[in-house]
């Protein structure tokens, strides 16, 4: 079936920076409760990871796109109770901070990871037969309040991968993905549960059930709109659905008409986008991007949009990595010029650049300024006094000097 739109490569990449927030408007002066809910809103998803080498990934796709702005609004919108609640935390990419408005499209996934389907076959059989732990600790929760796995455990916790959890923890885990339990807060980074009721507002746990078809392709509508432009794998990867079900709800919503099928140059595949996309002349954004921002998350589309391959270096041997441990993307206009390995120092009170590499053909003067600015931007932001360079490169030679007026 031919596409029923063509796109060049140039208009698919700035379909999907706007489509990401990239709007290359000013940031604004003041970031309030608000601008930050509806940019949440657009994306759908802030993963969630455990690295604190610069700052947790959540805060960082926030601070990409409207600059600094205080993380106390993030943490207020996920784990606040009351009016101020507008996220929660589920499974979407991995795991995830979502709107709340999303909940509904995701007690399908609950409900299959409830019967052992979707969900890590160790989990699946701890489901299985540990039954009795399971409904105890749910008792627990629904006794207490909300709790970290910690307070429940009959033995000395260890940190560790997931087969060195407790069995309350893994009970947890298991309640969490039944949604049967819920993150209300956080302690430190330690998740504390609660019966939803206690957490999710109740005009949404009241909504009448959607279907799994009819949730998978509201996700799949949220993915296209939040991407711009992708190809099945793409917008499946968006909230981490099985192929058969995106692309059967992908044949419904073209045929729908809510969806249109796309040929994007150079792409082998076919992709997708939502009709009369908005396409902007150019696109002028520089940003320093987390590893697990969802513009570039999707590896293969990344390299498939911007002819740049990532790949995150922190569980490679340290004489064995090409670009260092904890390395962030620079895009800067429309493409990804840069990557920066950084590290907050936060006892010196430093932001450090343990290395730059430029991508091909270079930076140049306009490229490398904003570099420095967003640098600075990044560390005042992070509370840090300095920009500290440790790189021997000539890359990092011209950074200083643009550092310099950057002040």
């Amino acid at each position: 079936m031919p596409a029923e739109l063509s796109l060049s490569l140039k208009q698919a990449r700035r379909l999907a920076l706007v489509a990401q927030g990239f709007n290359g408007r000013q940031p604004p002066a003041q970031v309030k409760a608000a601008q930050v809910n509806r940019l949440i809103d657009r994306l759908g998803v802030l993963q969630i990871d455990s690295v604190n080498a610069v700052v947790r990934s959540h805060y960082l796709p926030l601070f990409s796109r409207l600059g600094s702005y205080s993380p106390l609004i993030l943490e207020q919108a996920a784990w606040s109770l009351g009016r101020k609640r507008s996220l929660f935390e589920y499974w979407g990419h991995e795991a995830s901070l979502l709107p709340i408005t999303l909940y509904p499209l995701m007690r399908w996934r609950m409900q299959r990871a409830s019967e052992g389907r979707g969900i890590y076959q160790q989990m699946a059989r701890f489901g299985r037969e540990q039954q009795s732990t399971i409904r105890r600790v749910l008792d627990i929760v629904e006794q207490q309040g909300a709790l970290g796995a910690g307070s429940l455990s009959t033995r000395e916790e260890r940190a560790g991968p997931w087969w060195d959890w407790s069995d309350e923890k893994h009970a947890l885990e298991w309640l969490f993905a039944a949604g049967l339990v819920t993150v209300a807060g956080r302690r430190g980074f330690e998740r504390l549960y609660d019966l939803p009721e206690r957490v999710i507002p109740a005009a949404i746990l009241q909504q009448a059930p959607l279907s799994e078809a009819e949730a998978q392709r509201g996700l799949l509508l949220h993915a296209a709109t939040a991407t711009g432009v992708g190809t099945e794998k793409d917008l499946r990867d968006y909230f981490r659905l099985d192929p058969l079900d995106s692309r059967e709800r992908l044949a419904e919503l073209v045929e729908d008409g809510q969806l249109l099928t796309c040929q994007v140059q150079g792409w082998r595949q076919m992709a997708y986008c939502v009709p009369e996309p908005k396409i902007p002349r150019k696109v002028s954004a520089s940003a320093l991007l987390s590893p697990f921002d969802s513009l570039i998350w999707e590896r293969s589309r990344t390299e498939r949009l911007f002819d740049f391959r990532y790949r995150l270096e922190i569980y490679t041997p340290q004489d064995k990595r090409v670009y260092g441990y904890y390395v962030l993307p620079f895009l800067h206009n429309e493409r990804i010029v840069a990557r920066v390995d950084l590290r907050a120092e936060r006892a010196s009170g430093r932001l450090a650049v343990h290395a730059v590499h430029e991508e091909e053909p270079g930076l140049d003067e306009q490229g490398m300024q904003a570099l420095a600015l967003s640098l600075r931007q990044m560390a005042d932001w992070l509370g840090l006094e300095q920009v500290r360079l440790n790189c021997l490169r000539p890359s990092a030679a011209r950074l200083r000097a643009a550092l310099l007026f950057s002040v």
